[in-house]
């Protein structure tokens, strides 16, 4: 059982990243001349420097080295930075390609993905409203099936890598700056991968933009940086129903900013689909509520 304090302070490490997360299309909108890889690799590389700049300052190596004497959990931190930069990557190609509102539907079905992974994977035991919120967000999956002709696979992606990213940086006992070094450090290779590659085609991914992009683009590494610390710090401190719960946030901004900002469209089969998932994420927050109110 969570303590008082450490349950508080998580919750507020949560709030913290959801908001930043649910402001993100609006910012990322800003650089929609750039690709979604090249952004992607900006921020891996930005996000790195950042976190490097601030274990220095910190004085915090020692539990980064300490981390290189456990090769088991690097392993799962390492599938975690594939995790993490997927998820990243699926979000901005949603973006980029106007799919903002099957992206919020995603994030609105991780709180789902968190609570399976709970039940498979952690064998934390699933009550009665809990399975009902399940069964529900399963119908709305279906709904998209068989109304819109379509698997909605973009919401499913990135509520499976960060569903399953979330329960990984459960499970290695390493703070958050430090776990997002480590974790920028394994995307960088790839990022660099693709630098390379790109140049031998003429198109210089890290080059030098214009002043406000330029801005923009070493920000992203910032903006990447601080709702991951938070969300890690969230996840040592709270039980993945909890942290679940808390993630309505992100995607009701994200849902919000895609139909009244961008003026994408919402057809009424898929606003069935959010009806159901809305529906479930009620009965959910229900249960969250009662198992909080008995501690």
């Amino acid at each position: 059982m969570a303590q008082p304090k450490p349950q508080l302070a998580g919750i507020g490490f949560g709030l913290l990243a959801y908001v930043i997360w649910g402001c993100f299309p609006i910012y990322f909108r800003q650089l929609a001349e750039i690709s979604p890889m090249d952004i992607l690799s900006n921020r891996t590389a930005w996000a790195f420097v950042f976190v490097t700049a601030l274990l220095t300052l910190r004085r915090r190596w020692d539990k980064v080295t300490s981390m290189f004497r456990s090769p088991r959990h690097l392993v799962r931190l390492s599938i975690a930075a594939l995790l993490l930069g997927s998820n990243w990557l699926g979000f901005l190609w949603a973006l980029d390609q106007h799919q903002l509102v099957a992206a919020s539907l995603g994030y609105f079905l991780t709180p789902m993905v968190n609570v399976l992974l709970g039940l498979l994977v952690l064998k934390e035991k699933l009550n009665r409203k809990e399975w009902l919120a399940i069964a529900l967000a399963g119908v709305a999956v279906g709904n998209e099936l068989l109304a819109l002709g379509t698997v909605p696979w973009i919401s499913l992606f990135l509520a499976g890598t960060f569903g399953s990213y979330g329960l990984l940086r459960k499970q290695v006992p390493v703070d958050a700056i430090s776990g997002l070094w480590l974790e920028t450090l394994a995307m960088l290779p790839i990022c660099l991968i693709y630098a390379a590659w790109q140049a031998t085609h003429g198109h210089m991914v890290f080059s030098l933009f214009s002043g406000w992009t330029a801005a923009l683009l070493i920000g992203s590494g910032i903006m990447t940086a601080l709702p991951l610390m938070a969300f890690a710090a969230a996840t040592q401190r709270l039980d993945l129903a909890t942290v679940g719960m808390l993630m309505y946030i992100n995607p009701t901004m994200q849902f919000v900013t895609a139909i009244w900002i961008f003026g994408e469209p919402l057809q009424i089969e898929r606003l069935v689909s959010f009806g159901l998932i809305w529906l479930g994420l009620g009965v959910f927050s229900i249960s969250m509520w009662q198992k909080l109110h008995r501690r």
